[in-house]
């Protein structure tokens, strides 16, 4: 029996995923209710969701796709952390610009309300949360079967109308706005798929997005913020995301999949 299609493909992992998510939110529900934010419940998800995503794809790229172990895209640690870090770079060169001239200018006061410890907790949370298995899953899966039917720019604006439709299904997107900023995130991510052909770019930006976004909120209770919306939504949110591809292209050869993989 021949593999399925590209679309089937898609379209089973992308069902695999949103399952896998809706899942494990509604596990955490049972186990640590649905109050106020619970961090055993951020660690319980953020494992489940590692554990059974990655695997997933893994297996789909094997028996759906037909690729070999020996056909997967492998990179040295060397090769991962220089990309890791130039996705990251892209995010927050110009949100540290941002935050400087807003804090400057007197639009925005952020002080030090207690340890910048836990942030190292949040970054390790955020990269097995959010990073890791949903870039796999959307720029990584799906992207690379999207693009054996479509060019570049439809895969990457289908990828984002299904990061989006993911969001609301599972309930991250349950706002005009918030289907708007999963929508514009998702279109940035697919660019740097795009132009950096290799999915460490974009899990170092999504992981730095993500951690800036979520420290500065009440959750952790590292910084006050006086205009928390402002912060969020333009300061570490439109700016960075605006100008993120083309900081990420600045940064040159560093920012893109070498040649030849090792």
């Amino acid at each position: 029996m021949g593999r399925p299609n590209a679309a089937v493909r898609a379209g089973i992992v992308f069902g695999a995923a949103t399952a896998i998510w809706m899942a494990i939110y509604r596990s955490g529900e049972a186990l640590f209710g649905t109050d106020d934010y619970d961090r055993g419940r951020h660690v319980f998800s953020a494992v489940a969701v590692t554990v059974l995503v990655v695997p997933m794809v893994v297996l789909a790229w094997r028996y759906l796709d037909r690729v070999p172990w020996s056909g997967l895209r492998r990179a040295s640690p060397r090769t991962v952390g220089r990309l890791l870090a130039a996705g990251m770079a892209g995010y927050l060169i110009p949100a540290a610009v941002a935050v400087t001239v807003f804090v400057v200018a007197g639009l925005v006061s952020i002080d030090v309300r207690g340890s910048v410890l836990p942030v190292f907790a949040l970054i390790v949370l955020v990269f097995l949360y959010e990073a890791l298995p949903e870039e796999l899953v959307f720029r990584g899966y799906l992207f690379r079967n999207l693009a054996l039917a479509m060019p570049t720019w439809a895969v990457v604006l289908v990828q984002a109308v299904l990061f989006t439709l993911f969001g609301v299904l599972i309930g991250a997107a349950g706002s005009v706005d918030r289907v708007v900023t999963f929508f514009g995130f998702a279109i940035v991510q697919g660019l740097l798929r795009a132009v950096t052909d290799t999915l460490w770019v974009p899990i170092g930006f999504h992981l730095a997005f993500q951690a800036a976004e979520q420290m500065v909120g009440p959750h952790w209770a590292i910084f006050v913020v006086d205009d928390l919306a402002l912060l969020q939504n333009v300061v570490l949110g439109l700016i960075p995301l605006a100008l993120g591809v083309l900081t990420v292209q600045l940064l040159g050869k560093g920012a893109r999949r070498p040649a030849v993989m090792s």
